[in-house]
């Protein structure tokens, strides 16, 4: 069997292995990962390792080619500091670029809440509880929430109660991870 023909056979379960590990990490495309796929199956091919295995267990080490192609590159992935420069021959910073902003320590602790409050509401939060945090930021009272929601003041009460404990170990996480 030529390569055409078993990439033919196995490549729509390929696609369905790219898509569903795509859902777990986001940083990644589905195409993109089926390539890789398609690539390390080009590449044993070529080598003569799948002349006598059976499809699932060439689609299992397509799997595990790409949890291990994603684990190697969000481990070489680097998180910078905003304070550090957007490129190594140090010609700008954000301070270079938010001017007098930047340098004003309450402003630059106002734009750390700002990311942070992003962070946790991008991350954590079903929709419900999004539109609730944008009524409480609206400074609406629970009642008046409760009404614009179509629930009574004391499930916006409770709904509030879970997002405190989302943020908090949102705030928690991020602080074992400053240490």
């Amino acid at each position: 069997m030529g390569f055409e023909e078993l990439l033919q056979k196995l490549s729509p379960t390929i696609k369905r292995i790219a898509y569903r590990l795509n859902g777990h990490y986001r940083s990644f495309n589905h195409d993109d990962l089926y390539q890789e796929a398609t690539i390390h199956l080009w590449s044993s091919f070529l080598k003569g390792k799948l002349g006598d295995k059976t499809d699932s267990y060439i689609l299992q080490g397509c799997y595990f080619h790409l949890k291990n192609y994603i684990r190697k590159v969000n481990e070489r992935s680097n998180i910078i500091s905003i304070d550090a420069s957007l490129n190594s021959d140090d010609e700008a910073t954000f301070g270079d670029i938010l001017g007098g902003y930047w340098s004003c320590p309450d402003c630059r602790d106002e734009l750390h809440n700002k990311f942070l409050a992003q962070s946790i509401r991008d991350n954590g939060f079903n929709p419900r509880e999004k539109r609730m945090l944008a009524y409480f930021s609206q400074g609406l009272t629970t009642r008046d929430i409760g009404r614009r929601m179509g629930i009574s003041h004391v499930s916006v009460v409770k709904i509030m109660q879970r997002v405190r404990v989302k943020s908090k170990k949102h705030l928690d996480k991020i602080d074992f991870l400053n240490t």
